[in-house]
């Protein structure tokens, strides 16, 4: 099956769900719903390595791509994320160039980076995938994605956006709307501004959705890859299983 970063550039429209560790049952649940992508809050949620890599591996046996938002500029997280099999990296608070060109070189091989090298972590088949091999395919195939969350992300978005191998970008509208002031841009208008330039340099654009109607608006309205906030949805949802008419 063609990567999820190959998949994304083709233009196939792709849904996934973001979730908090413990929840291997619910990376399952979503794999075999059919999700085709699930994206794991390491940010927000706990950031455990060894609960980390049973989450993916149970994910790869579903034949499901894992994404990890990593804590920002957590260098070695993004190297060990990356050694155990994720396919892509979502890193938050990208202000500048600055913090987008680190990204990069964090998460890709030399030439395009400066990862660490090494073909015995669950991404290589600890050792037996042919070392050329296992360099070129992750040069290749790595997703990688940042999230600006704030005025000064969007005020430098289309000089971001320029920065080789950075795939894409996800807004974070709840991190916007707590940075932003009096004197900056409304937050819809801000996004709105993020949305065109990433149309215009062709990048990725992932979105962040609660209900099923705004992930096909977003798909309308041309993001690549919708993601649901899965905390949001099963509260709302259990929220109403809890006050039936009585």
């Amino acid at each position: 099956m063609p990567s999820l970063r190959a998949r994304a550039r083709a233009g196939e429209k792709l849904i996934g769900a973001l979730l908090r560790m413990p929840s291997e049952e619910l990376v399952e649940m979503l794999a075999v719903a059919e999700f085709d992508f699930v994206l794991i809050d390491c940010e927000h949620g706990p950031a455990d390595l060894v609960a980390l890599r049973q989450h993916i591996a149970l994910a790869q046996v579903h034949d499901v791509p894992v994404i990890v938002r990593v804590g920002e500029g957590d260098r070695g997280q993004i190297l060990r994320v990356l050694d155990q099999g994720a396919e892509g990296i979502l890193a938050p608070h990208l202000d500048t160039t600055a913090d987008a060109e680190a990204l990069v070189a964090a998460a890709m091989y030399p030439p395009d980076g400066s990862r660490g090298f090494a073909t015995y972590s669950r991404a290589g088949r600890f050792g037996l995938v042919d070392p050329a091999e296992h360099r070129e395919w992750w040069l290749e195939n790595t997703l990688v994605l940042g999230m600006i969350e704030s005025p000064r992300g969007v005020t430098n978005v289309d000089a971001i956006v320029t920065v080789p191998r950075l795939d894409g970008i996800m807004v974070g509208p709840a991190d916007l709307a707590a940075s932003s002031g009096p004197d900056d841009e409304p937050v819809p208008q801000a996004i709105a501004a993020v949305h065109s330039a990433l149309a215009r340099a062709g990048s990725l654009r992932m979105d962040i959705v609660g209900t099923r109607d705004a992930a096909s608006a977003a798909f309308t309205d041309g993001a690549d890859l919708v993601v649901y906030n899965l905390a949001s949805s099963l509260m709302a949802h259990l929220r109403g299983l809890a006050t039936p008419e009585r």
